[in-house]
């Protein structure tokens, strides 16, 4: 007898997630983030772990409410972290082996993150700094706190989703000397400082800007950035690169001759693979490794239990090789390569998401990673033994309760002969010979990909009644760079076929699906084809649009990403290219939706602006289609990985509350 409960979406507040583990140069000791709803369901609560390298003596190190982003000093005998409080991070230190936290810095505008100089004598902070123009803003709303603020608005990227308007600060890098607690402003101008690193010998760094030039004399024109060093002796900058490079990590090269980044060309606008670069910090000369590799290098799955996921390379032992994550077939594994591109193998695979690292010092791996069972725990890989043991279980007295449904992989040939990759999973309540309603689930991005990795939204939806099957249509990471590449240009073309392609595959191969009861949902670009396919079919019963995009005309100039994510993808602007935005408008359709649609916006989304929702709203309204508009107060792009607690639970529910009162789950036979 099976005594397991159905998944709830109030299982969202029992849910601990494991973050950041970092290895002690000491002892080999592992520090880690867990992270999980607080009890007034209002936020959440972080605290740092440790444990040995085996994953005995688990216990908790600090004591605060946000706890976040630890790093060990390099001598191993303490550790460093960020401590959020009243809105602001500061680092905070505390002894290896035990006492009381204390707090470092005390930056007005908080600490963003932070990196331990070779020796252990300082700290590498990125921070805010004032501007011109927020500093004079200030004196000024000082003087009169009471009145109504004005913003002033000079420049395009002028918003950021999560981050609200521009507040006319900087992000720049500052030394904190950790003896006499001075801190110097390293970098200033009208720029933003990206990824930064220390030099071995702790007497340079490297960071990354896309500051104005005489190419780019406009920098939020700019889809690229550059990389630049700093000689800490005689403060003298040297640019490195010829602005042709999109940069993500960094991290000097163990012999300090040369920076490793993980780049790409924009060969293919944001659709182009990442590369892994070594440019020399004397000549500036630089080679591409492994550029034969049709792979995708970092993280790039997608999953409702986290809103971000990576890990800078790391380099082993005998500082030969350099550890990436590489996404590919709907996993996340970590690969090693060679620093002379001779050779390179995948160290952690398997059927899961591998999405933080970290190495020992015997070169053995802690991993964080999460598969379609579990969202996440810490393992550790002994790479001479070739063993591997898991060292947490956070989360298996709640699994222990619930009866989950297991993915089914299956892999078909569309009609031009590309191959599909995708999954179903059956109802967890299924009567055999019975047929049961299923969801097509479609990922955001498009850049991005589904995979072997715990989705609560899918086993609810399983536990409610409904099949639910997803795939990696063409437009996404993880099958090479033709397949990532299709959509651009050709939004609503090649990819819905290939999804409705994919429909057709599921209902002639798993018979207890029934065709008369589909139902279709999606987040973001998701959102975006759910929207194009009611549009496009009636072949579904009801539709869920989340977080999504109806105008590309609009979009160009509301979005934070609107002008330039609009141009790559859609090719065109509305003053030269109208018309090619409106037929790739799922707008321009709306005449022709008959599926009952819900509506899942958060009001404080930048990214895909709730006037998007909005105007698909008020067109189906007047043209007396059924739908219906949830607003989430306070909620950005992130609301269903990251946002308020209860608004993703109350998200949740109404999406199996769309599916059940417009689609039947059980029909006489």
């Amino acid at each position: 007898m099976n005594d397991k409960r159905a998944i709830t979406a109030e299982d969202l507040y029992q849910i601990q997630w494991v973050n950041d583990p970092v290895v002690s140069p000491e002892n080999g000791a592992v520090a880690y983030v867990l992270r999980k709803v607080n009890d007034k369901h209002d936020g959440y609560h972080s605290h740092i772990r440790l444990m040995n390298a085996d994953g005995t003596h688990d216990i908790p190190f600090t004591t605060g409410e946000q706890d976040t982003a630890p790093a060990w000093s390099p001598d191993g005998s303490q550790l460093a972290f960020l401590r959020r409080k009243e809105g602001v991070s500061q680092v905070w230190i505390m002894p290896a082996h035990g006492g009381e936290a204390h707090a470092m810095t005390d930056y007005k505008y908080g600490v963003s993150t932070f990196k331990w100089s070779p020796d252990g004598s300082y700290l590498l902070i990125k921070s805010e700094a004032v501007s011109e123009l927020s500093s004079e803003l200030d004196v000024e709303r000082n003087d009169t706190p009471q009145l109504p603020e004005e913003v002033i608005v000079d420049r395009m990227k002028f918003k950021s989703d999560g981050g609200g308007l521009w507040n006319g600060r900087r992000s720049h890098l500052f030394l904190f000397d950790l003896t006499d607690t001075e801190s110097t402003q390293l970098t200033e101008g009208a720029y933003d400082v990206g990824s930064f690193a220390w030099s071995p010998d702790g007497l340079e760094i490297a960071f990354t800007t896309a500051s104005s030039s005489d190419h780019y004399p406009d920098p939020d024109l700019r889809l690229t950035n550059d990389l630049f060093t700093l000689d800490l002796i005689n403060k003298s900058k040297k640019q490195l690169t010829d602005g042709s490079l999109a940069i993500d990590f960094i991290s000097y090269t163990p012999d300090g001759q040369s920076v490793l980044m993980l780049a790409d060309d924009l060969s293919h606008g944001f659709a182009t693979l990442t590369r892994i670069y070594l440019i020399s910090v004397n000549d500036c000369s630089y080679q591409v490794l492994f550029d034969e590799l049709d792979i995708q290098l970092g993280h790039s799955c997608v999953s409702d239990m986290r809103s971000g996921a990576g890990t800078p390379p790391q380099f082993s032992k005998d500082q030969k090789s350099v550890y990436v994550q590489l996404s590919r077939n709907g996993s996340v594994h970590i690969g090693r390569f060679s620093l002379d591109g001779s050779e390179h193998q995948v160290m952690i695979s398997g059927d899961r998401e591998v999405y933080q690292f970290a190495l020992t010092s015997e070169e053995n791996l802690i991993f964080a990673a999460a598969d379609p069972m579990q969202p996440g725990d810490l393992f550790t890989y002994n790479r001479n033994r070739g063993e591997e043991s898991r060292l947490t279980r956070w989360n298996e007295s709640l699994l222990d309760e619930l009866q989950l449904s297991e993915p089914e992989e299956f892999t078909f040939e569309t009609s031009d002969g590309w191959p599909i990759h995708g999954w179903i999973i059956k109802p967890t309540q299924i009567v055999e010979g019975s047929k049961v309603p299923a969801v097509l689930e479609i990922h955001g991005g498009p850049q991005a990909m589904y995979g072997h990795t715990f989705m609560q939204e899918f086993q609810l939806l399983a536990a409610s009644g409904y099949a639910v099957f997803y795939t990696n249509p063409r437009g996404g990471h993880g099958y090479g760079q033709v397949h990532v590449n299709t959509v651009r240009g050709d939004y609503g073309g090649r990819d819905y076929q290939d999804l409705m392609e994919a429909v057709d595959y599921v209902l002639k191969t798993y018979s207890y699906i029934d065709e008369s009861r589909l139902g279709v949902t999606g987040g973001s670009y998701g959102g975006f084809m759910t929207n194009w396919i009611v549009g496009h079919t009636d072949r579904f019963k009801a539709a869920v649009t989340q977080r999504s995009i109806s105008n590309w005309i609009s979009f160009y100039g509301i979005s934070d990403i609107g002008y330039y994510f609009t141009e790559d993808q859609i090719w065109g602007n509305p003053w030269d290219h109208l018309e090619k935005l409106w037929k790739h408008s799922p707008l321009a359709y709306v005449n022709n939706v008959h599926t009952p649609l819900l509506i899942l916006h958060g009001e404080q989304d930048l990214r895909c602006p709730i006037e998007q929702g909005e105007q698909l709203f008020i067109a189906l309204k007047r043209l007396h289609k059924e739908t219906q508009l949830i607003r989430f107060p306070g909620a950005d792009h992130n609301l269903s990985r990251s946002g308020h607690p209860h608004l993703r639970v109350r998200r949740l529910r109404h999406i199996v509350r769309w599916f059940e009162e417009h689609i039947e789950r059980s029909v006489d036979s």
